[in-house]
C-alpha cells in the first residue's frame, strides 16, 4: 500500500509541477479567482436592494447560498481543460512517452493524474468561494448557517470529482485535444443540469433534501472513477493515432452479440434468451430487493405522513370513497379512451426511458425511476387503505391481473439494465469501452425485445379489457 501511494503522489507531483509553472494555467485561474467574486458581490448587492424594495425575504434568505454554489462551480467548468489535457495533452506534447514507460502501475498513473485534476480546480473554486464570503461579510443580509455551508462545499467537491473524472476518461479516450475539448461539453452541460436541479432544492428550502444530492452525485463520480479504471491500458493511449467510426463493424458487433449462434427465432428463444436470463440471477435478486423496499416505504409513508398534510376524517373518507366507487363502476369505458396499443406505447417508452438513463450513469438513475414506478404502486395501496379500501383486495384485484405481466417485465428490464451498467465499470482487458458499452446495450435489447415487449403486450390487454371487470366484481358493483 505504501508503494502504491508513493508512485500515485509521484505522478500528482509531476504534474503539479507541470501546471503550476505554465502561465496560460495560472493566469486565468488567479484572475478567475479574484474578479468573479467581485462580480458576483455586485450582483449580490442590487439583488438585495431589489428584493428589499419589493418585500422578498424569503427569496433574499436563499440568494446566498444558490450564489455560493454557482461560484463553486465556475472554475470547476473553467479549468476543465487542465483535465481533458491530462493524457491527450501528453500525448501530442511528446512529454507522455516516459511515464508510461515507467514501472508505475496503470492505476498509479490514472489516479495520479486524477488527484491533481480534482484538487487544481476544487482549489480554485474553494478560493473563491471564500473570498465572496468575506466580501459578503459587508452586506447587510444574513450570513449562510455553517450546514448550509456544509453541504454546499460537499457538493462542489462531489461536482469536482464528477467532471474531473469525466474529463479523465475523455482525455484517454480521445486522440487530439481538438477533440477533446469538443467532447468536453458532454461534461459541462450535464453537470450544469444537474446543478439547475439543486438551486431548486436550494430555493424549496429543503436543505435535508440535498444530502439525497449529496450522495447521488457522490455515486455516480465513484463509478466513472472506477470506469476509468477499469479501461485505462497504457498500451491502448499508445497504440491509437486517430478516431474512427466504423459503423459497419459496430452494427456486426451489435448483431453478432444480440443473435449469437442462433439459427433461427425459435433457436434464438430456446438457446441463446435462456442463456442471457441465466446471467441476470444477481441482479434480478437485487432488484425486486430494492423494489419491495421501496413499495413497502412508500405504502408506509402514504398512511403515516399523508394525514400530518391532508386531513382525512371519516365525512371526507366516505366522500373520497363515494367517489373511488363511482369512478371505478365506469373503468369498462377506458378502452375507447385509453387503447391497449397507446398503453403498451407508454409502458414500453417508460423503461427506454429507464435504459437510457441507467446506460448513461451506470445503473443509478434508472434505477431511481425504477423506483419512483414502483414507489406509485405502494402509494396507490396506502391511499386505498386512508380511505378505507382494503389494501390487499386493491392489490389483488386492480394491480395483480396485469401487474404480473407488467411488473414482470419492469423488474427484468431494470435488471438488464443493472447488469448493462455493471458490464461497464468492470475491467474486461480484452474489449475496449465502446465494445463493450455495444455489448451491453445489446444483451439488455435481448431481454427487451425477447420478454419484455411480449410481456407488456399481454399486460396493456389485460388491464384495458380484463383488469376493469375484476375490480368491478371485487368491490361488488
Amino acid at each position: 500500500m505504501r508503494n502504491s501511494w508513493d508512485g500515485i503522489w509521484l505522478v500528482a507531483r509531476r504534474e503539479f509541477v507541470d501546471q503550476f509553472r505554465d502561465w496560460r494555467i495560472i493566469a486565468p485561474m488567479i484572475i478567475m479567482i479574484g474578479l468573479f467574486p467581485f462580480i458576483a458581490d455586485a450582483n449580490t448587492r442590487e439583488a438585495i436592494n431589489f428584493m428589499n424594495r419589493y418585500g422578498g425575504d424569503l427569496i433574499l434568505e436563499r440568494l446566498v447560498p444558490f450564489v455560493v454554489l454557482v461560484i463553486g462551480f465556475f472554475p470547476l467548468a473553467f479549468t476543465l481543460g487542465v483535465a481533458l489535457e491530462a493524457f491527450v495533452g501528453e500525448k501530442e506534447r511528446g512529454t507522455i512517452e516516459p511515464l508510461l514507460n515507467s514501472p508505475l502501475t496503470d492505476s498509479q498513473i490514472y489516479l495520479g493524474k486524477l488527484l491533481v485534476g480534482i484538487a487544481t480546480p476544487l482549489i480554485a473554486s474553494y478560493l473563491s468561494t471564500g473570498l465572496y464570503l468575506a466580501l459578503l461579510l459587508r452586506r447587510a443580509v444574513a450570513f449562510p448557517s455553517a450546514y448550509i455551508l456544509l453541504l454546499i462545499l460537499l457538493l462542489t467537491f462531489a461536482h469536482a470529482v464528477l467532471m474531473v473524472s469525466s474529463a479523465i476518461i475523455i482525455s484517454v479516450q480521445a486522440t487530439s485535444i481538438r477533440a477533446a475539448n469538443l467532447l468536453a461539453s458532454f461534461v459541462v452541460m450535464p453537470v450544469a443540469f444537474i446543478l439547475q436541479g439543486e438551486t431548486t432544492l436550494i430555493f424549496w428550502g429543503d436543505e435535508e433534501v440535498l444530502w439525497y444530492a449529496i450522495v447521488a452525485v457522490t455515486l455516480l463520480s465513484g463509478l466513472l472513477v472506477r470506469l476509468g479504471l477499469a479501461h485505462f491500458r497504457r498500451e491502448y493511449l499508445l497504440g491509437r493515432e486517430i478516431d474512427t467510426l466504423n459503423l459497419k463493424r459496430l452494427a456486426r458487433l451489435f448483431s453478432d452479440r444480440f443473435t449469437g449462434k442462433a439459427k433461427g427465432v425459435f433457436n434464438w428463444y430456446r438457446e441463446e434468451l435462456p442463456r442471457t436470463l441465466a446471467q441476470l440471477r444477481t441482479p434480478l435478486l437485487v432488484v425486486i430487493a430494492i423494489g419491495v423496499v421501496a413499495a413497502f416505504a412508500s405504502y408506509g409513508w402514504t398512511v403515516v405522513q399523508v394525514p400530518a398534510y391532508i386531513t382525512i376524517t371519516p365525512e371526507r373518507a366516505e366522500e373520497l370513497r363515494a367517489y373511488a366507487l363511482s369512478n371505478a363502476s365506469s373503468l369498462e369505458m377506458i378502452s375507447s379512451q385509453l387503447p391497449a396499443p397507446v398503453l403498451f406505447y407508454h409502458n414500453a417508452r417508460a423503461i427506454l426511458a429507464i435504459f437510457l438513463l441507467g446506460i448513461a450513469s451506470f445503473g443509478v438513475l434508472g434505477l431511481g425511476l425504477f423506483l419512483v414506478n414502483i414507489g406509485l404502486v405502494g402509494g396507490v395501496l396506502g391511499a386505498a387503505k386512508l380511505i378505507g379500501f382494503s389494501p390487499l383486495l386493491t392489490f389483488f384485484a386492480g394491480v395483480a391481473p396485469h401487474g404480473a405481466f407488467e411488473l414482470t417485465a419492469f423488474f427484468l428490464a431494470t435488471a438488464a439494465m443493472v447488469k448493462a451498467g455493471a458490464q461497464l465499470v468492470t475491467p474486461q482487458t480484452e474489449r475496449s469501452m465502446g465494445e463493450t458499452l455495444i455489448i451491453s446495450i445489446a444483451d439488455w435489447c435481448r431481454v427487451f425485445v425477447g420478454i419484455v415487449l411480449p410481456l407488456l403486450a399481454v399486460a396493456a390487454i389485460i388491464e384495458i379489457y380484463a383488469t376493469p371487470y375484476i375490480l368491478k366484481a371485487a368491490f361488488g358493483l
